[in-house]
């Protein structure tokens, strides 16, 4: 395989695991987190009913955790060598170009602190509920961290949609590729009230 063809496969496959299933498991995450609105003992029923799932740890690594690892780890390949184009793209969409791997590198640092606060603590003896969750926001540096780690996620998720949707060739005209800005922007103040609504839930 040549480089300009595995730099092409490297790309088409960075772009569907960040939707399929990285960007899916952060909409089942979000919406497990958001359980905690209905009070501590829903959300940790939701939690516990998450880790009863048969072949719990199969599935996150294979289709959790080594899928976000690739995507994080030639994220950052990307933002590193990327550059704004003015000539061919609008200024909105550059700016897009900026703010997704801007986005990008807040949420690496983002899920790593969070995958320490929790799954490693989880390995360590401690166990992933409310209490938990509650005790890590009742800081409020750490509670504007979480805030902006989930803006960043939904944000790039949705981003990372209206790219997929050309990276892959479903939106090819640019009356699509507007629509699709819009429905991405809905999908991102979606994801983001949900994510915010869910993390103040802990704040007790």
């Amino acid at each position: 395989m040549s480089t300009n063809n595995r730099e092409f496969f490297y790309r088409k496959l960075h772009s569907l695991l960040g939707v399929i299933p990285v960007g899916a498991f952060l909409i089942v995450h979000l919406s497990v987190n958001y359980y905690a609105v209905r009070g501590e003992e829903a959300f940790n029923d939701a939690v516990a009913f998450m880790e009863s799932l048969p072949f719990v740890y199969f599935l996150e690594i294979f289709l959790i955790f080594l899928p976000l690892l690739f995507h994080a780890i030639y994220g950052m390949y990307i933002v590193f060598q990327a550059k704004n184009n003015t000539s061919t793209y609008s200024y909105f969409r550059n700016w897009m170009f900026m703010l997704q791997r801007v986005s990008g590198v807040v949420v690496f640092i983002f899920v790593v602190w969070h995958v320490w606060d929790t799954r490693i603590q989880k390995m360590l003896g401690a166990e992933v509920n409310f209490d938990m969750m509650a005790d890590i926001v009742a800081s409020p540096i750490a509670l504007i961290g979480y805030i902006i780690g989930i803006v960043a996620a939904t944000f790039h998720l949705a981003n990372g949609i209206w790219a997929f949707l050309i990276t892959w060739g479903i939106t090819v005209s640019p009356r699509s590729q507007k629509i699709s800005q819009y429905v991405s922007m809905g999908i991102f103040v979606a994801l983001t009230f949900v994510g915010i609504r869910a993390i103040l839930a802990f704040v007790i």
